[in-house]
Protein backbone atom coordinates (compact mmCIF):
# COMPACT_ATOMS: atom_id res chain seq x y z
CA UNK A 1 0.00 0.00 0.00
CA UNK A 2 1.59 3.62 -0.57
CA UNK A 3 0.91 6.08 1.72
CA UNK A 4 -0.75 9.86 0.64
CA UNK A 5 1.94 12.27 1.36
CA UNK A 6 -0.27 15.69 1.00
CA UNK A 7 1.61 19.10 -0.49
CA UNK A 8 2.04 21.93 1.50
CA UNK A 9 1.77 25.59 1.16
CA UNK A 10 4.91 27.38 0.07
CA UNK A 11 6.67 24.49 -0.79
CA UNK A 12 6.98 23.33 -4.53
CA UNK A 13 4.95 20.91 -6.28
CA UNK A 14 5.77 17.90 -8.12
CA UNK A 15 6.73 18.76 -11.45
CA UNK A 16 3.90 17.04 -13.87
CA UNK A 17 4.41 17.69 -17.80
CA UNK A 18 1.24 15.99 -19.99
CA UNK A 19 0.71 14.63 -23.94
CA UNK A 20 -2.53 16.84 -24.60
CA UNK A 21 -5.45 15.61 -26.77
CA UNK A 22 -4.96 16.95 -30.02
CA UNK A 23 -1.54 16.74 -29.73
CA UNK A 24 1.78 18.37 -27.78
CA UNK A 25 2.24 18.44 -24.11
CA UNK A 26 1.67 20.48 -21.15
CA UNK A 27 4.21 21.40 -18.53
CA UNK A 28 3.95 22.75 -15.13
CA UNK A 29 6.88 24.47 -14.87
CA UNK A 30 6.21 26.10 -18.58
CA UNK A 31 3.23 27.74 -17.74
CA UNK A 32 4.47 30.92 -16.47
CA UNK A 33 1.59 32.79 -15.14
CA UNK A 34 0.80 36.13 -14.04
CA UNK A 35 -0.68 34.92 -10.83
CA UNK A 36 -1.32 31.25 -10.83
CA UNK A 37 -1.91 28.22 -12.69
CA UNK A 38 -4.92 26.27 -11.53
CA UNK A 39 -4.38 22.10 -11.79
CA UNK A 40 -7.50 20.45 -11.79
CA UNK A 41 -8.05 16.88 -11.87
CA UNK A 42 -10.91 14.95 -12.81
CA UNK A 43 -11.89 11.31 -12.71
CA UNK A 44 -12.16 9.95 -15.93
CA UNK A 45 -14.43 9.89 -19.35
CA UNK A 46 -16.69 7.53 -17.03
CA UNK A 47 -17.53 10.37 -14.62
CA UNK A 48 -21.17 12.28 -15.31
CA UNK A 49 -20.20 14.85 -12.30
CA UNK A 50 -16.78 15.33 -13.96
CA UNK A 51 -18.75 16.39 -17.24
CA UNK A 52 -20.53 19.01 -15.68
CA UNK A 53 -17.72 20.37 -13.31
CA UNK A 54 -15.66 20.38 -16.65
CA UNK A 55 -18.70 22.37 -18.52
CA UNK A 56 -18.47 25.09 -15.86
CA UNK A 57 -14.96 25.44 -15.45
CA UNK A 58 -15.28 25.79 -19.72
CA UNK A 59 -17.55 28.67 -19.33
CA UNK A 60 -15.39 30.28 -16.94
CA UNK A 61 -12.02 30.34 -18.56
CA UNK A 62 -12.07 33.99 -19.52
CA UNK A 63 -12.96 34.85 -15.80
CA UNK A 64 -9.94 32.99 -14.65
CA UNK A 65 -7.62 34.58 -17.47
CA UNK A 66 -8.95 37.93 -16.51
CA UNK A 67 -7.43 37.24 -13.16
CA UNK A 68 -3.80 35.70 -14.46
CA UNK A 69 -4.45 32.11 -13.86
CA UNK A 70 -3.51 29.40 -16.70
CA UNK A 71 -5.51 26.38 -16.57
CA UNK A 72 -4.57 22.96 -16.73
CA UNK A 73 -6.75 20.08 -16.87
CA UNK A 74 -6.16 16.22 -16.50
CA UNK A 75 -7.44 12.75 -15.34
CA UNK A 76 -5.41 9.19 -15.16
CA UNK A 77 -7.43 7.65 -18.83
CA UNK A 78 -5.55 7.41 -21.82
CA UNK A 79 -5.50 9.29 -24.94
CA UNK A 80 -9.05 7.70 -26.74
CA UNK A 81 -11.11 8.52 -23.71
CA UNK A 82 -9.85 11.69 -22.73
CA UNK A 83 -10.17 12.77 -26.42
CA UNK A 84 -13.47 11.31 -26.07
CA UNK A 85 -14.31 13.49 -22.97
CA UNK A 86 -13.06 16.79 -24.54
CA UNK A 87 -15.36 16.38 -27.49
CA UNK A 88 -18.46 14.79 -25.93
CA UNK A 89 -18.12 17.42 -23.18
CA UNK A 90 -18.08 20.08 -25.32
CA UNK A 91 -14.54 21.65 -23.43
CA UNK A 92 -13.45 23.68 -26.64
CA UNK A 93 -12.11 26.56 -24.40
CA UNK A 94 -10.23 23.71 -21.89
CA UNK A 95 -6.52 21.68 -22.73
CA UNK A 96 -7.41 18.44 -21.64
CA UNK A 97 -4.31 16.48 -20.53
CA UNK A 98 -4.05 12.90 -20.05
CA UNK A 99 -1.84 9.89 -18.74
CA UNK A 100 -1.54 11.21 -14.86
CA UNK A 101 0.30 7.95 -13.47
CA UNK A 102 -0.77 6.68 -10.32
CA UNK A 103 2.37 7.13 -8.82
CA UNK A 104 2.31 10.79 -10.11
CA UNK A 105 -1.15 11.91 -8.87
CA UNK A 106 0.10 10.48 -5.46
CA UNK A 107 3.31 12.63 -5.10
CA UNK A 108 -0.28 15.16 -5.55
CA UNK A 109 -2.02 13.71 -2.68
CA UNK A 110 -4.74 12.60 -4.59
CA UNK A 111 -6.53 9.41 -3.70
CA UNK A 112 -6.73 6.20 -6.10
CA UNK A 113 -9.87 3.81 -6.38
CA UNK A 114 -10.78 1.00 -7.98
CA UNK A 115 -12.93 0.39 -10.77
CA UNK A 116 -16.54 -0.83 -9.96
CA UNK A 117 -18.26 -1.22 -12.91
CA UNK A 118 -20.18 0.80 -15.39
CA UNK A 119 -21.84 4.55 -14.15
CA UNK A 120 -24.88 5.76 -15.24
CA UNK A 121 -23.01 7.54 -17.70
CA UNK A 122 -22.71 4.04 -19.41
CA UNK A 123 -18.82 4.20 -19.16
CA UNK A 124 -16.97 1.25 -17.71
CA UNK A 125 -14.90 2.47 -14.33
CA UNK A 126 -11.02 1.93 -15.37
CA UNK A 127 -9.22 -0.72 -13.42
CA UNK A 128 -8.11 2.12 -10.88
CA UNK A 129 -7.93 6.23 -11.69
CA UNK A 130 -7.36 9.30 -9.52
CA UNK A 131 -9.81 11.05 -7.60
CA UNK A 132 -10.48 14.50 -8.20
CA UNK A 133 -8.37 17.29 -6.81
CA UNK A 134 -7.44 21.14 -7.04
CA UNK A 135 -4.47 23.48 -6.82
CA UNK A 136 -3.44 26.66 -7.35
CA UNK A 137 0.48 27.13 -7.70
CA UNK A 138 1.86 30.39 -8.13
CA UNK A 139 4.52 30.99 -10.62
CA UNK A 140 7.77 30.12 -8.91
CA UNK A 141 5.88 26.58 -9.12
CA UNK A 142 5.03 26.72 -4.77
CA UNK A 143 1.45 25.23 -3.82
CA UNK A 144 -0.90 28.36 -2.66
CA UNK A 145 -4.18 26.35 -2.24
CA UNK A 146 -5.30 22.52 -2.47
CA UNK A 147 -8.06 20.41 -2.13
CA UNK A 148 -8.24 16.93 -2.95
CA UNK A 149 -11.75 14.46 -2.53
CA UNK A 150 -12.23 10.88 -2.17
CA UNK A 151 -15.31 11.17 -3.84
CA UNK A 152 -16.59 12.61 -7.15
CA UNK A 153 -18.92 14.69 -5.46
CA UNK A 154 -18.82 18.37 -3.30
CA UNK A 155 -15.67 19.60 -5.03
CA UNK A 156 -14.74 23.23 -4.74
CA UNK A 157 -17.71 25.66 -7.22
CA UNK A 158 -15.76 27.51 -9.75
CA UNK A 159 -17.21 30.63 -8.69
CA UNK A 160 -16.19 30.27 -5.34
CA UNK A 161 -12.56 29.78 -6.44
CA UNK A 162 -13.29 33.49 -8.42
CA UNK A 163 -14.38 35.19 -5.46
CA UNK A 164 -11.69 33.96 -3.66
CA UNK A 165 -8.79 35.01 -6.53
CA UNK A 166 -10.42 38.24 -6.29
CA UNK A 167 -9.96 38.40 -2.25
CA UNK A 168 -6.13 37.11 -2.30
CA UNK A 169 -4.97 39.32 -5.69
CA UNK A 170 -6.97 42.32 -3.34
CA UNK A 171 -5.09 41.44 -0.30
CA UNK A 172 -2.36 39.86 -1.30
CA UNK A 173 -3.32 36.98 1.04
CA UNK A 174 -0.26 34.62 2.44
CA UNK A 175 -0.49 30.59 1.28
CA UNK A 176 -2.14 29.07 5.08
CA UNK A 177 -1.59 25.65 5.82
CA UNK A 178 2.53 25.89 5.79
CA UNK A 179 2.92 24.84 8.98
CA UNK A 180 5.04 21.58 8.90
CA UNK A 181 6.47 20.82 12.36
Amino acid sequence: MTAISPLFPRQPVPDLELPLVGGGTVSLAEQNPENFTMLVVYRGLHCPICSMYLGDLNRRTHEFAERGVKIVVASSDGEERAAEAKEKWGLDKLDIAYGLSLEKGREFGLYVSSGIGTTSSGYEEPEKFVEPGLFLIRPDGTLYFGTVQTMPFARPAFADILKALDFVLAKGYPARGEVTD
